[in-house]
């Protein structure tokens, strides 16, 4: 090859008059000369440099030919700058230079430019063609202008161009973007040859468009054409049947593939690796992920996510550990992979060393950002997923409701609906699932005017009728204390087969002491012919457990193996034992764990401790709580419940020694507090708080509440007050509960006759139940509040739970 620096030897024309020395008859060869060089020189922007230097000094650099070369050339290269320059040079430049420049910037990614351009050639009157119009409606697609683009189109269509099949597909192509099916079905009825890109073009439109039917219809369609499928059409395909979750079908596209010849196709492999693992059969992923000839970046990629997708993250990282190994790079979609499997398996270690690997090797996107936001939240670190959130210059719907369900999921419902706020400010439309992490921290909170106002976007936005939203509302309503709406609600969905549905209504009456009910849905979903679950029967025995239904909570729990075919596991068991311990049958609940099929846990033994504080039976209670610390030395509770049940016994000093013990291993005593919805805010009051700003006049209506008690035959219970104390500090604590300062603030600051709630973190001490259902009856008011284990419906004297609970 000579060298791109050689300068070929030819007088500059601009010197000469060749009519006279007859050079026209050599223009021919001297530009097919600079042409090869170009070709030549292509890869090379010093060496194109110096062949168009030569271009001009031999005056052919405003030749339309060698100018669209020079431009293609440079453009390829990247230089757009020098391509513009060469165009600029030419006068009225005719439609395939034009064409050039146009599809450089388009192949540099310079949308605007493009347009720009493109908008340019019109006003100038310059040649527009298919080929001008493909290029700049990939331009549209690519900006997501769609205004522009149904502009090209219809210019298009008015000059007849829709015909073209390279313009008809990107037409096709453009109009599916943007969800315009039927559109994009015209264009391709009305092109008379269609090839096989035409055919890819609308059968992946229908795919992305969720109609999986039509696809396979139009692939059908396509073979009695004539037209033989390509690798793009079978990885449409293979799409719609993981839309479709038809694995028979997907194994049945998987034959035709082989049939075709595509059998080491990478791109429909990788394909059939993304299909069989979001159906489940990660088997069969594995099968042709490791069968695979060769294998790029993006199998790599396809396998990590279906680990991560099946629960295998182990499995992900070890992928991740041999790409690296086999000197393959990684890219950003691996570690966004990675990334949401350690938020499935909560692993904050390993997802920081991939958060700083990230940062290191890939600038920050949407994506990555919001992975790591989901990360952060769901390991419980509220406080770095807030950093990065803070951080992020942009954020989408799915940023926002990553950072909500954190909140929410982390005990922070208040801030969860002050960020939802803050969303409604920005014009950020939320979608499905933040109302669901929106209803979940109303629940939690037992805010039921929030609830209504959230249940009421979802109406106007048309998600209320969605199961998953239906079954979160039933949730909310049961939880704030309005079971009568939840029925409502699981009324209008129990035509739904699903079970998750059914079990958010028996838990429902379970935690309002409807134990019969719960039963009485459970026997209609059997009638129904779903299929109960795991779940099904943990809420069903709480049910039985709250309402007192021993014996038939004792016959679910058999029924779960003989019936069902389901195992019971600790949990169940852990159910049972309290059933049986709540209703003080100690030597059942005994037995019952000697023959359970494992060692009993840290929740059987604690259902059994919380049993032993109930009837105050110290004697099964203390050798209860050893093994219990032998199983977890640093959990709060069991410290907690056991110095319960020293004190109740009076044993002082051993309620000495449990606190000190707690002290020297740096555990707390979760703090008890009360909430309280009153106008549009959620109050909370903790035990003795004089934090409120209406303290004073909350602590002066306790005491006229105080007296009016006493005087209707009040006494207190002060062995609630499990310290050694004298009684009058017993009492004067008793009227400093949380649960006592909410009810007093409900009845200062809600009209006369309105209901209460009042939603309290952990059980509900004995004299405060009996306190209320005094006040209920004086005040003439329904109070009800939900505390840690189930709701009680405070009215005229008498309590729903019936003094059990």
């Amino acid at each position: 090859m000579p060298s791109p620096f050689h300068f070929i030897a030819y007088k500059p024309f601009s010197t000469c008059n060749p009519l006279k020395d007859g050079r026209f008859n050599q223009l021919p060869i001297i530009i097919n000369k600079f042409l090869s060089l170009l070709r030549e020189s292509s890869k090379n922007l010093i060496w194109v440099k110096s062949t168009h230097a030569q271009i001009i000094t031999n005056s052919l650099s405003t030749d339309q030919f060698v100018a669209t070369k020079l431009v293609k050339a440079y453009s390829d290269l990247g230089s757009l700058e020098a391509a513009r320059y060469v165009f600029d040079q030419v006068f009225q430049p005719k439609g395939l230079l034009c064409n050039a420049m146009l599809g450089g910037y388009l192949q540099s990614g310079l949308y605007r430019e493009t347009l720009e351009f493109f908008g340019l050639m019109r006003s100038r009157n310059l040649e527009v063609d298919s080929c001008s119009c493909t290029f700049a409606l990939k331009a549209c697609a690519r900006s997501l202008d769609c205004e522009m683009g149904m502009e090209i189109i219809s210019n298009a269509v008015e000059k007849g161009m829709e015909k073209n099949r390279f313009l008809g597909s990107s037409m096709i192509s453009f109009l599916v973007k943007f969800g315009k099916i039927g559109e994009a079905q015209r264009v391709f009825d009305g092109m008379p040859n269609k090839d096989v890109v035409c055919w890819n073009s609308i059968i992946g439109g229908y795919v992305q468009a969720g109609c999986f039917d039509v696809a396979f219809q139009l692939f059908f369609e396509m073979h009695g054409s004539g037209i033989k499928p390509s690798p793009i059409t079978m990885t449409s395909l293979i799409q719609a049947c993981g839309g479709i979750g038809d694995l028979k079908l997907g194994k049945c596209i998987h034959g035709c593939v082989l049939g075709l010849g595509m059998g080491n196709d990478i791109l429909v492999l990788t394909s059939f690796v993304d299909m069989y693992s979001k159906m489940g059969d990660i088997e069969s992923a594995r099968w042709v992920f490791y069968k695979m000839p060769t294998r790029n970046l993006v199998s790599w990629n396809a396998m990590i996510s279906g680990c991560v997708r099946n629960g295998l993250v182990g499995e992900s990282f070890d992928l991740f550990h041999r790409l690296v190994r086999s000197s393959g790079g990684f890219d950003l979609t691996t570690i966004v992979s990675l990334l949401q499997g350690c938020s499935q398996t909560a692993g904050l270690a390993t997802g920081k060393i991939l958060h700083g690997c990230a940062i290191r090797s890939f600038e920050s996107n949407l994506i990555l950002s919001t992975t790591i936001v989901d990360l952060y939240s769901k390991c419980g670190s509220l406080k770095q997923a807030t950093f990065v959130f803070n951080r992020m210059k942009d954020r989408n719907v799915i940023t926002w409701t990553a950072m909500l369900v954190g909140l929410a999921q982390n005990g922070h419902a208040e801030d969860a609906l002050t960020l939802f706020s803050q969303m409604q400010e920005e014009g950020i439309a939320a979608n499905s699932v933040t109302f669901v992490s929106l209803v979940h921290s109303c629940a939690h909170l037992g805010s039921l005017k929030r609830g209504r106002s959230i249940h009421g976007h979802l109406f106007r936005l048309g998600f209320a009728f969605d199961i998953v939203n239906m079954t979160a509302l039933v949730d909310m309503y049961a939880k704030c204390g309005k079971i009568n709406l939840a029925e409502r609600i699981f009324s209008h969905g129990s035509i739904s087969k699903d079970v998750v549905l059914w079990n958010s209504m028996i838990t429902g009456y379970g935690m309002h002491g409807h134990g019969h009910q719960a039963v009485g849905v459970y026997h209609k979903m059997i009638e129904e012919g779903l299929k109960p679950n795991q779940t099904t029967f943990l809420s069903l025995l709480s049910a039985c457990s709250h309402s007192r239904l021993v014996e038939q909570g004792i016959s679910l729990f058999n029924s779960m193996e003989r019936d069902h075919n389901i195992r019971p596991t600790e949990k169940h068991y852990a159910c049972l034992v309290d059933l049986l311990s709540r209703a003080g049958r100690f030597e059942e609940a005994q037995a019952l764990i000697e023959k359970m099929p494992f060692q009993p846990g840290t929740a059987v033994l604690e259902a059994l401790l919380s049993g032993c504080r109930t009837h105050k039976n110290i004697n099964l209670g203390i050798p209860t709580s050893d093994k219990l610390l032998a199983l977890d030395a640093m959990n709060p509770g069991i410290y907690v419940m056991l110095s319960n049940i020293y004190a109740e016994a009076r044993r002082w000093d051993k309620v000495d020694y449990i606190r000190g013990l707690m002290r020297n291993r740096g555990l707390k005593k979760t703090p008890g507090y009360s909430l309280v919805e009153t106008g549009n805010w959620v109050h909370t009051f903790f035990a003795g708080d004089n934090s409120h700003p209406n303290w004073e006049e909350i602590y002066h209506f306790l005491e006229s509440l105080r007296s009016a008690v006493e005087t209707s035959g009040y006494v207190p219970d002060t062995s609630c007050v499990l310290r050694d104390v004298d009684e009058e500090m017993k009492v004067r604590m008793l009227w400093g509960h949380s649960e006592r300062l909410a009810i007093a603030f409900g009845l200062l600051t809600t009209p006369a006759g309105s209901l209460i709630r009042i939603t309290k973190n952990l059980r509900v001490c004995g004299d405060c139940h009996i306190v209320t259902k005094y006040i209920s009856k004086i005040v003439k008011r329904e109070i009800i509040v939900r505390d840690a284990n189930r709701f009680h419906h405070f009215s005229n004297g008498e309590c729903s739970c019936g003094d059990y609970w």
